[in-house]
């Protein structure tokens, strides 16, 4: 074939792809978008000027005042400008700072976005899981990062952001607002539900009973608390949660002890006191083999 003629089949084949990946794109970001077609954003008050927005992923806590708004967390990036919106709706401006307390993209999905306005703050290891995702713009990484605790005065509030090690991830923070008394857990509550353990990302079933124990015996009996999932929830959620994952986990254990196998656990399932724990994200099945691998 003469070189001309090669070079114009080259650039018509080079022309297709181009429109094809065009196409597919489109059609992801239509995919999206219709995922999110039916997600309102919507505030509520939890104390003084601190709120929870919820929508899809993981809830938001907000820090609405003179100083400006601060959210923890942010969700999925299609849903920024309802976020931008619900804070509209409780005089909340852009955020001027964004907390992340975990790397997950059901937290972090409107980094990027955020991140044109605001500084983002999170432990080390959240920059770190985000940084190795592909394609991920580097206006959404965190650019305030802390080993172990970092505290941020705002809105006439006190907020320690403490990071919690192996829990929910290794990259995990709570949020305490110590005026409001408003604690943000991050994944390491899912109200009324197994939680997911991101074993692969640094999470631990032992490492979570260490967490929780801690926010039980440092927190006040009248916090209020916003779950990474579910509906607000108080310290006595805490303790359920606890003291659930204490008992399934000697469950599973024992009957590890005694010679039955994963399948066989699942197939004779948990105690049925637990039978509404398993409505969530994570089933009965999944819950059993994420303690199974937990070890002793």
């Amino acid at each position: 074939m003469p070189e001309r003629q090669f070079n114009v089949h080259r650039r018509l084949r080079a022309g297709l792809l181009a429109a094809a990946l065009a196409a597919t794109a489109a059609a992801h970001a239509e995919s999206a978008a219709d995922r999110f077609a039916g997600i309102e954003v919507e505030a509520r008050q939890v104390r003084d000027n601190v709120y929870m927005l919820t929508g899809a992923g993981g809830n938001i806590g907000v820090s609405v005042g003179a100083d400006g708004t601060l959210i923890i967390d942010d969700q999925f990036a299609p849903l920024a400008d309802r976020i931008t919106a619900a804070l509209a709706g409780i005089d909340g401006d852009a955020p001027k700072l964004v907390l992340n307390t975990h790397f997950h993209g059901d937290h972090t999905g409107s980094n990027p976005i955020f991140g044109e306005v605001a500084t983002i703050v999170a432990h080390d290891n959240v920059r770190a899981r985000l940084a190795l995702q592909q394609d991920f713009p580097a206006r959404g990484l965190p650019v305030l990062t802390y080993a172990e605790a970092v505290t941020v005065h705002f809105n006439g509030d006190t907020l320690e952001v403490i990071h919690l090690p192996a829990g929910h991830t290794d990259g995990d923070s709570v949020v305490w607002f110590r005026g409001a008394n408003v604690l943000h857990t991050g994944d390491l509550l899912f109200k009324d539900r197994f939680p997911f353990i991101d074993q692969s990302s640094g999470g631990s079933v032992p490492g979570v009973i260490v967490n929780l124990t801690r926010l039980v015996e440092m927190l006040p009996e009248d916090v209020a608390i916003i779950p990474g999932h579910g509906p607000l929830a108080g310290r006595a959620d805490l303790e359920a949660t606890l003291g659930m994952i204490r008992a399934t986990r000697a469950e599973v254990l024992e009957a590890l002890g005694r010679g039955r196998s994963v399948d066989e656990i699942v197939a004779d399932g948990l105690d049925p006191q637990w039978a509404s724990w398993g409505s969530g994200f994570i089933n009965e099945e999944r819950w059993i083999r994420t303690l199974a691998a937990s070890g002793p």
